[in-house]
């Protein structure tokens, strides 16, 4: 991971810029899903009133780092829980933080520990166990000594469908290929390694794409353009991909036994969350929302 080639002066417009990208992203996903809410007009807990978000603000160390929105709907007819949370924090890491951050390369950290980060994360669990989980998140960090943006989409289904894995990898693929012919490959099997769970034996889903420390240019060269536009095809790809199988899936009747098999399923996402996923160890050690980074995890689930 490079040293950044620009002052801080010059990336201060570029922090706007991505931070603005991101709160875009969450207005335009926040407002599809209320219309999902909406249109659900045929099928289970069709009778049901539509499902609306709660906005909660969230600071990192009393607003003096920073801070975001918590958006989170509860118990619609569509989705049980999703969340979409921004933020745009900053600070300076402690000493584990560094640590880290050095074992990715990171130079200078001892000497000069700030940060600035900023992104977009979602995760939906829903009320018909034939629509699948999703979780999608895209950030951009800084350092004075390197930046990289981050991030990635995967399908979490407990009944799986074949067609519905093929059209979301083909939404996710298409956004590769229209900046790199070698990123889908290589960021799928990211995606499929990353998101393995060690001590089950097995990924928490089918997959998707994932991708970090994405800073292309390297020492010899500025990528930040091209880089956050990736990052911006990434998010902009999210909603083409996952609605559709909303559309399709939430008109299926289910019963107590697809039920129990979402809920057991479930037990994997809480479990990979809390032991292995990066963004979760990153915003408790660096004292950001406990509730806010805590959202992924599902309203019900259940063990064996």
């Amino acid at each position: 991971m490079p040293d950044s080639v620009m002052s801080e002066t010059d990336f201060d417009r570029r922090k706007n810029e991505a931070a603005g990208w991101f709160r875009d992203l969450r207005d335009s996903i926040v407002g599809a899903f209320e219309a999902l809410e909406d249109s659900h007009a045929e099928g289970p807990m069709a009778d049901a009133a539509p499902g609306r978000f709660e906005v909660t603000p969230t600071e990192r160390d009393g607003g003096a780092g920073g801070g975001g929105l918590m958006s989170v709907m509860r118990g619609g007819r569509v989705f049980e829980k999703v969340g979409v949370n921004i933020s745009t924090v900053h600070g300076e890491l402690g000493a584990q933080a560094q640590a880290a951050m050095a074992a990715r390369g990171v130079p200078g950290m001892e000497s000069d520990p700030r940060f600035w980060a900023s992104g977009i994360s979602l995760v939906a669990h829903m009320q018909n166990p034939h629509c699948p989980a999703v979780h999608m998140n895209t950030r951009m960090f800084w350092t004075p000594h390197a930046w990289w943006f981050g991030g990635g989409a995967d399908l979490n289904p407990c009944i799986e469908y074949a067609e519905d894995t093929a059209h979301f990898h083909a939404r996710m693929q298409a956004a590769c290929d229209a900046h790199d012919a070698g990123y889908y490959d290589r960021f799928k099997a990211w995606a499929d390694e990353y998101f393995f769970i060690p001590h089950r034996g097995r990924a928490r889903g089918v997959g998707g794409i994932f991708y970090d420390d994405l800073n292309t240019g390297g020492a010899e060269g500025d990528s930040w353009d091209a880089d956050f536009a990736f990052t911006r095809a990434v998010g902009a790809a999210f909603l083409p991909a996952f609605c559709p199988l909303v559309e399709k899936r939430r008109v299926q009747d289910f019963g107590a036994g697809e039920k129990d098999v979402q809920l057991v399923h479930r037990g994997l996402y809480a479990e990979y969350n809390l032991v292995y996923d990066r963004g979760t160890k990153f915003g408790l050690a660096t004292g950001h929302d406990a509730n806010a980074v805590l959202m992924s995890l599902p309203p019900l689930a259940k063990w064996v």
